[in-house]
């Protein structure tokens, strides 16, 4: 319970503790940042981590002069294109035997089928579209690689996804961060970045039920 009560206020306060450890590492900051990016969609063990809450912040973090912003696009940018290639190809050698398990905890059929949905509506622009929801976001990789997509064809998507994404989410922190209602309540704001990019996996999920019902 302290670990969750501990990882709920790192992500609800990411910009007091990323602050802090600016503070205290300087530019290796940098260095953390690219790792946690890099583990939250290269990993499928780690999609609990900060991936659109952390850009805003950082963006916002280079509004305040206490970042570098063109820094944190290429970098982050790299990360997130260096995980995404990393989880394609964990996916199309050991992926299949991930998820033969129903009552794996990690691997659980349920997200694979989720994110199969997302490739059966969507086609090869799930990567870019997936960039942006939690989760999914880490196991469409995993899945294009099972499904041994053509790697120059996932490159493409891959690097224009993220990109899109980081370069998004870090602009808009460096241009909303800097406004007197966001720095006073950059909280309020990361709760909502949270809640608005988890929903379209809870709207699934009720809908998922709905359907067994």
């Amino acid at each position: 319970m302290e670990l969750i009560t501990a990882f709920i206020d790192i992500v609800m306060h990411l910009d007091r503790h990323l602050a802090d450890l600016t503070a205290q590492y300087g530019v290796w900051v940098y260095a953390i940042l690219f790792l946690i990016i890099f583990c939250e969609t290269g990993l499928v063990v780690t999609p609990f981590l900060p991936g659109d809450s952390l850009l805003f912040v950082t963006g916002a973090l280079a509004g305040a002069g206490i970042l570098d912003g063109t820094t944190l696009i290429v970098g982050l940018t790299l990360a997130a294109v260096a995980g995404n290639t990393t989880n394609y190809w964990i996916g199309r050698f050991i992926g299949p035997k991930a998820f033969s398990s129903a009552s794996s905890r990690i691997f659980r059929p349920e997200y694979l089928e989720r994110t199969q949905h997302f490739y059966e509506k969507y086609g090869g622009k799930t990567i870019v579209i997936t960039r942006f929801v939690p989760i999914i976001r880490t196991f469409a990789p995993f899945v294009a690689g099972i499904g041994k997509m053509a790697h120059i064809r996932f490159q493409l998507f891959n690097i224009t996804g993220g990109l899109f994404w980081v370069g998004s989410l870090v602009i808009a922190g460096y241009w909303l961060g800097d406004t007197a209602w966001v720095k006073n309540n950059l909280t309020a704001v990361i709760m909502i970045i949270v809640l608005l990019s988890i929903m379209p996996g809870i709207i699934e999920f009720i809908r998922h039920k709905l359907r067994r019902t």
